[in-house]
C-alpha cells in the first residue's frame, strides 16, 4: 500500500448514474497520460468491473505465499474485484462488517506494486464501505458522479457532504447523460435536465471535470468489455475523459503519497 502514491475514490450518491463506467474510463485515461494505474472494484454487492474490462467469467486471481492476491491485468490496468472471487450469479448476502472485511482484504492483501494512482470504484450511497475506506486508507480525493436529474443531484450532494465529514477532498464532479444527440437528425435534447452538475459544482466550489453525453457508443463499448478510452482513444467521449484525468492530475500534483492509515488506539479505563 505504501507504494501507491494517490488513492482516488469514484463515488455516487445513487446507483445507475454511470459511476463504474466513469471509474474504468478515468483509470484508462490516467494510464494514457503515462501513469501507472490500478483499479479496485469496491462494490462488494454488485461488482461490474470484471464485465466492463472483458475478463472471462471464472477467472481467478493467483495467490502468492498463501496470503497475497496477484492483481489481474486488463487493458494495462492492475485490477481486483469481488467479481473475480465469486461467480456472476452468486449474491453477496452479507452484513456490513463482512463487506467491509472483504474490501480491506482486497485493498491490503493485493500486491499492487508501485502505482501512481489506485482508482476505487465505490458502491453507491454513504454506508459501511465508504466509512471503512476512509478509516483504512489515506484517500487523496473523491470524484462524484451524477446525472443532471434533480433526484440524482440531491444524492450527489449527500456524497459530497459525507466525504467532507471524513476529511476527503472533492476533486470534482463528472456529469453523465448530460445531453442526447439524435443519430438520425442531430437534434440535441437534455433528457435528464440541463446544467445540474454545473450548479452543484458551483455551489460547493469544486470543478466540473466533465459533462458527458448520453451516447450509445459508451454503453455498447463498456458492455463489450472494451471501455471507450481503450477502444476509441480518438473519440470525442475519450477526449472528455482525458480532460478530466488531466484535471485530476493537476489537482493532486505535489500532494503527499497515499497509503495505509492505522486505526486510532483505543484504551479503556475505570476513570
Amino acid at each position: 500500500m505504501n507504494k501507491i502514491k494517490h488513492i482516488i475514490a469514484v463515488a455516487s450518491g445513487k446507483g445507475g448514474v454511470g459511476k463504474s463506467t466513469t471509474a474504468v474510463n478515468l483509470a484508462l485515461a490516467l494510464q494514457a497520460l503515462g501513469a501507472r494505474v490500478g483499479l479496485l472494484d469496491a462494490d462488494i454487492y454488485g461488482p461490474s468491473q470484471q464485465r466492463m474490462l472483458g475478463i472471462a467469467e471464472g477467472t481467478k486471481p493467483e495467490q502468492q505465499d498463501g496470503q497475497w492476491l496477484l492483481p489481474i491485468v486488463a487493458h494495462g490496468l492492475k485490477t481486483m474485484s469481488m467479481g473475480y472471487l465469486a461467480s456472476e450469479r452468486t449474491p453477496m448476502v452479507w452484513r456490513g462488517p463482512m463487506a467491509g472485511g472483504a474490501l480491506v482484504q482486497m485493498l491490503e492483501q493485493t500486491l499492487w506494486g508501485e502505482l501512481d494512482f489506485l482508482v476505487i470504484d465505490m458502491p453507491p450511497g454513504t454506508g459501511d464501505i465508504q466509512l471503512t475506506l476512509s478509516q483504512k486508507a489515506t484517500v487523496a480525493g473523491a470524484v462524484i458522479v451524477t446525472t443532471p436529474q434533480d433526484i440524482a443531484l440531491l444524492d450527489a450532494q449527500k456524497g459530497i457532504e459525507m466525504f467532507r465529514k471524513v476529511d476527503v477532498p472533492i476533486l470534482g464532479i463528472v456529469e453523465n447523460m448530460a445531453v442526447h444527440i439524435c443519430s438520425q437528425c442531430g437534434h440535441a435534447e437534455h433528457i435528464f435536465g440541463s446544467a445540474g452538475g454545473e450548479r452543484v459544482a458551483r455551489e460547493y466550489g469544486v470543478p466540473l471535470l466533465a459533462s458527458l453525453p448520453l451516447a450509445l457508443s459508451i454503453r455498447e463499448q463498456t458492455d463489450a468489455g472494451t471501455p471507450t478510452v481503450a477502444v476509441a482513444p480518438d473519440s470525442a467521449e475519450s477526449g472528455l475523459y482525458l480532460e478530466a484525468a488531466r484535471a485530476i492530475e493537476a489537482a493532486l500534483e505535489g500532494d503527499s503519497p497515499g497509503g495505509v492509515q492505522p486505526f486510532p488506539t483505543i484504551s479503556v479505563s475505570d476513570d
